[in-house]
């Protein structure tokens, strides 16, 4: 019987339409990424090769690529991720434009900083390679819904890369994490660090630190925000109030530390916890009271 109600959680009938902009809604984050993270990609081609140092996916590569690779994979990715975001030859461009982010975004990480930020969003694109394409031309009503367990495995992963974080914390510094110090270090030296290196720092950081009483307040929040992530995965409530609080969590991140979790912060590294389709008629409306002439068209078409 457990497993039976099991089975049943991580296989719901979901909407084709859920799918239809789950896919947009990440796959449109991952390309608007790429784009506007262009030139910062792309800028390896002229640092020094003994700065290679491959991770990932290209860690089998002995030595940098030739530039016109790293130009053409980087192309590649953008022309696949519009097929991925239209929904255009699915099976195909799904799993490339997951691989190729996945390519693109490690072999920058090979040439100095990590960015670990990066690793839900590929995890999320490599997981909506296995979601239901949905046929176009296809009776509507073979298009209403699929026992789909990809959402709910997009909500685990994203989950647990909140509670590793937390274990993380633990396993370094233990329960007294809780009491604010080793936060208040770590923004101090952060801040310290920036400001001889000449790089963007928080004014707000350092200005706080004084202020000793803020930030067992502060540890708190951030550690119980981790390790009490799994509470997202026992409904819709419950995932809007967790999903709020990393929210915040990170939004404090940014203000206290100018560190940016941009998958998180855009709110659509929690779009697989929520029913995405129920939000269309809102956003209709919304839209026609806001374009051009919308609230005469609004009011013609609810007089019928």
């Amino acid at each position: 019987m457990i497993s039976r109600a099991l089975l049943g959680w991580y296989f719901p009938e979901l909407p084709q339409r859920r799918l239809e902009l789950l896919r947009i809604g990440v796959g449109g984050y991952a390309l608007v990424y790429l784009v506007t993270r262009g030139l910062h990609l792309n800028a390896v081609v002229g640092y020094p090769a003994s700065s290679f140092a491959p991770v990932g996916v290209v860690r089998w590569l002995d030595a940098p690529l030739a530039a016109g690779w790293v130009y053409g994979t980087y192309a590649a990715a953008l022309l696949a991720g519009v097929a991925f975001v239209f929904g255009i030859g699915y099976r195909l461009s799904a799993p490339l434009f997951a691989l190729l982010t996945t390519w693109v975004l490690s072999y920058r990480h090979s040439w100095g900083m990590i960015f670990h930020t990066d690793n839900l969003l590929v995890l999320h694109l490599l997981l909506l390679c296995f979601a239901p394409a949905g046929r176009r031309r296809a009776a509507p009503e073979a298009l209403e819904s699929h026992p789909c367990w990809v959402p709910r495995a997009m909500a685990l992963v994203t989950v647990a890369s909140y509670v590793v974080a937390g274990a993380a914390k633990l396993h370094h510094t233990g329960w007294s994490w809780a009491a604010g110090d080793a936060l208040r270090e770590q923004i101090a030296y952060d801040a310290i660090r920036k400001i001889e290196l000449g790089s963007t720092h928080s004014p707000l950081g350092p200005w706080l630190l004084p202020h000793e009483w803020l930030f067992a307040p502060l540890s708190a929040f951030s550690l119980a925000t981790e390790l009490l992530a799994p509470l997202a995965l026992l409904g819709t409530r419950c995932a809007a109030v967790w999903c709020v609080c990393a929210w915040l969590f990170h939004a404090g991140v940014l203000a206290l530390m100018a560190i940016a979790f941009p998958y998180p912060l855009s709110g659509v590294a929690f779009l697989a916890f929520f029913p995405l389709e129920r939000a269309l008629p809102g956003l209709r409306r919304a839209w026609l009271r806001v374009r051009p002439g919308g609230l005469a068209r609004g009011g013609a078409t609810s007089t019928g």
